[in-house]
């Protein structure tokens, strides 16, 4: 007969895992592993299933100083006769078998209608992980008492009559959790108590009480009010409008749900604070939710919905969608389910389809029903599902700096120059690209940089830093910069600042200075620490050129005028000179297209003989030209800009 090699893959390699074997060889996939709260929670799942068929009002956990905790019921107390099939003890079974439990058949015949109990798993898997776990049951006059140890029975079941000092009825289980299957063997205190304290509210009128033996305390709950009262002590904000609490259950006549399947709710709306989110399932918390909370969602948003279309409160522009009405919502949600399927067997999320429906089906109409008859309260939820709808949607429309390789890209339009000295480098905002032209070529290349813009700049004066983005152009003027646009409180990262000086040339008649007043209201608006660390100034080209002929021993000259008033200036110094005004040529610049490379740096470009002008804070501060600017700038201003024109009207020189 050959013998199996150690690496060899045979019949005899295939080891079937007998009762408890497969929770201790994978306790992961049962319970949770960082510690022994969830096979804790096992057996108070089943003290509270049998307080929640209406057998039991109190439950009692005990944390004793040998490690062990207890948890003790009123309930029926568990079967402790022989399965008519297993011939073994019930109570025996229940904690040994992997799948034997009270709870599968539902519906009338069924020990459960409503449990948290499913796969039959529970208890058994507290059993597998504890060094040892002792039952008690008392029940029909009797009390029974049985042992185990790792999962093996080591004291088999006896029984006794009565005594007069015992329980009625019910079941008491003490486990010891084994440390080696957990990450740490302590219990999460605050943990268990959320546990316990959420087991009262869902169930009013049951008593459940904590008792440390090490440190004495004893910590009872009990809540006649439900969940109206839990959510008034948990919720952190004030509630924009009452508590909206509601319950609703199928009768036997439901064509689509088992009678007593359904929801009580209780959902508060709050404009600030963490908000409360708990739900349960047949008293299982829920953490991670699930198709439950799904259709309060649903209920609530269709009912708000409604509402809105009722009474038409909806802006142009806006869409509703379920995340408004829910951002703000705190609930406390409860479901009967019959027969709950849950995401693996630790049941942090419900999965039934079904149950969407029929939370949605009983929320909706009786949300819709409270918001009619409370119009006032209606409207106010209406406002804030609004309200966050647009931030939702301004979000949605951020526009961010476009990014190459990680690396802002600059635009294609701009012409650099070599330094990167900010002591030395400028750069040009030149309006048109025929200005442009004339300024690339008339430059200094090694200091001096050209972004021509085409046409008019928006008016940013209202538009959000957000949506600045969207803007081709002022895209480009942020990248070329190199800094993002701020706020004046803020303080922005100045050090990727590309050029020293950042300078607006425009043309010398009134369309240039219209351009240059947009660009100004950019800069003041949306990059001010650039104005207030002095890095922002204005080109001044010149208006005319005069030729004056040579007289006597001056040869022939050229110069420029900024405007009407230089240009008197210079003809009356040529007269003086012997030259008759009318012998000197005088040409307009229609704008900076027109004038040559070499004109161009002459006049404006070069820095011994242009004229620059620093843009800073005038005579009035920060807030008067905010102010000022407004009523300049500001969409809904023409009226104040009116009053503007005929105050001053007079004496504005105008070039038309």
């Amino acid at each position: 007969m050959a013998t199996q090699t150690p690496n060899e893959y045979s019949e005899g390699s295939i080891r079937v895992l007998k009762g408890l074997e497969p929770v201790k060889q994978r306790p992961g996939m049962y319970t949770r592993t960082d510690n022994p709260l969830h096979i804790i929670q096992e057996v108070l799942d089943n003290a509270a299933d049998e307080a929640l068929a209406g057998h039991g009002k109190k439950i009692k956990v005990t944390l004793h100083a040998d490690q062990s905790v207890s948890v003790e019921d009123d309930g029926r107390g568990i079967p402790f006769g022989l399965h008519p099939e297993e011939k073994a003890p019930v109570v025996e079974l229940v904690f040994t078998r992997l799948h034997a439990g009270g709870k599968f058949d539902k519906g009338k015949g069924g020990a459960y209608s409503f449990s948290g109990g499913l796969h039959g798993v529970g208890v058994s898997v507290t059993n597998a992980l504890a060094t040892r776990l002792e039952v008690t049951s008392f029940r029909d006059g009797q009390v029974a008492r049985i042992a185990f140890q790792g999962g093996d029975v080591v004291e088999p079941l006896v029984t006794s009559p009565k005594g007069a000092d015992d329980r009625k009825q019910g079941t008491t289980v003490r486990a010891w959790p084994d440390a080696k299957y957990f990450e740490s063997a302590a219990l999460p205190m605050g943990e268990l108590t959320h546990l316990l304290r959420s087991k009262a509210v869902l169930m009013p009128g049951v008593s459940v009480t904590l008792i440390n033996e090490k440190t004495k305390d004893t910590q009872t709950w009990l809540y006649k009010g439900g969940l109206r009262d839990y959510l008034q002590q948990t919720l952190t904000g004030d509630p924009v409008i009452p508590l909206f609490e509601g319950e609703g259950f199928a009768d036997g006549g439901h064509d689509s749900f088992a009678e007593g399947e359904g929801a009580a709710w209780c959902v508060g709306f709050t404009e600030d604070g963490q908000p409360v989110r708990e739900s349960y399932v047949n008293l299982i918390p829920t953490s991670a939710g699930g198709t439950h909370d799904s259709g309060l969602r649903d209920g609530l948003f269709q009912a708000v919905k409604s509402f809105i279309e009722l009474h038409a409160l909806l802006p142009k522009g806006v869409k509703l969608l379920p995340e408004d009405v829910f951002a703000r919502a705190s609930y406390v949600l409860s479901a009967k389910v019959l027969d709950p399927q849950f995401q693996g067997q630790i049941k942090e999320r419900l999965n039934s389809r079904d149950a969407v429906r029929l939370v949605g089906s009983f929320v909706r109409p009786a949300l819709e029903l409270w918001l009619n008859q409370h119009v006032d309260y209606g409207k106010k939820l209406a406002e804030l599902a609004i309200k966050a709808a647009q931030s939702r949607q301004k979000a949605g429309q951020k526009v961010e700096k476009r990014k190459g390789s990680g690396v802002a890209v600059l635009p294609g339009k701009l012409t650099d120059c070599e330094s990167r000295d900010l002591s030395h480098n400028e750069v040009f905002l030149v309006e048109g690209d025929s200005a442009g032209g004339s300024a690339k070529m008339g430059r200094d290349k090694e200091s001096q940089a050209v972004l021509p813009l085409r046409g008019k700049v928006l008016n940013t004066w209202e538009v959000e830093r957000d949506r600045l983005f969207a803007n081709t152009e002022i895209h480009d003027i942020a990248v070329a910069i190199g800094v993002d646009p701020h706020g004046p409180n803020d303080s922005p990262d100045l050090s990727g600042l590309r050029y020293g000086k950042v300078c607006i040339l425009s043309d010398a008649d009134v369309d240039g200075s219209h351009i240059q007043v947009l660009l100004l209201t950019l800069f003041f608006r949306h990059f001010p620490k650039l104005i207030e660390a002095g890095r922002v100034f204005v080109a001044r080209p010149p208006l005319f050129r005069v030729d004056i002929p040579a007289r006597g021993k001056k040869p022939a000259a050229k110069q420029y005028a900024l405007d009407e008033g230089e240009l008197h200036a210079i003809l009356d110094k040529t007269a003086k000179d012997g030259v008759a005004p009318e012998k000197c040529q005088i040409s307009r610049f229609k704008g900076l297209g027109e004038m040559s490379a070499e004109q161009l740096w002459d006049t404006t470009l070069n820095p011994d003989t242009r004229r620059l002008m620093p843009v800073v804070l005038g005579a009035i501060d920060f807030a008067g030209t905010e102010a000022l600017i407004t009523k300049l700038m500001g969409k809904g201003e023409a009226a104040s800009r009116r009053e503007l024109m005929e105050l001053h009207g007079d004496s504005v020189e105008i070039d038309i």
